[in-house]
């Protein structure tokens, strides 16, 4: 299964549409919602305005730098994720974010695209310049848990956040582990 990260853009503006419409009538139907929000915050229907709306490059409102990238199986030629990489932490963010947001369109999950694609969003992170890298998931996400460990995560805490018990782990990607 080739795998590569890709900027939204007109030329993938069908694969857009039928993940995230995929997406949305799953998240109607189901409490649990593993979906990023970066590729939500905008009505993908108003294509310019979404494409606009998919990466902050300056702060405001509490946001950071961001890059959202979508998870192109290249032989199928279809997206099956979508993953946001902030470029560093506010207290929000280092509390319960993360550097990394990310999700597997729901027809996708249990197929091993979520491994591979941190394993892309990590790379990103390098050309970034991020050495250590925070990804959050609810404790209730094994499989989400097992993609972030498969990649070298190391879980450091759990926190509770509304009754919801999350975990924070750290991926070294200058090849030191330290907590």
């Amino acid at each position: 299964m080739p795998l590569k990260l890709v900027k939204g853009s007109w030329e993938y503006k069908d694969q857009i549409t039928d993940m995230l419409a995929e997406w949305i009538a799953y998240n109607q139907k189901t409490e649990a919602n593993r979906s990023p929000w970066a590729i939500f915050k905008k009505d993908y229907r108003d294509f310019d305005n979404y494409l606009r709306s998919l990466d902050c490059s300056e702060p405001h409102d509490g946001l950071v730098p961001d890059s959202t990238f979508f998870c192109l199986d290249e032989e199928r030629n279809i997206l099956v994720g979508a993953v946001n990489i902030r470029h560093y932490l506010n207290d929000y963010l280092l509390a319960h974010g993360g550097h990394i947001g990310d999700g597997i369109r729901p027809s996708e999950r249990r197929k091993g695209y979520a491994t591979k694609m941190i394993g892309l969003a990590l790379e990103e992170c390098r050309k970034l310049g991020i050495t250590r890298v925070l990804l959050v998931c609810d404790k209730d996400n094994i499989g989400s848990a097992k993609s972030i460990v498969k990649n070298g995560g190391i879980l450091e805490n759990e926190v509770t956040r509304d009754g919801t018990v999350e975990q924070r782990y750290w991926i070294d990607l200058d090849g030191t582990v330290s907590l």
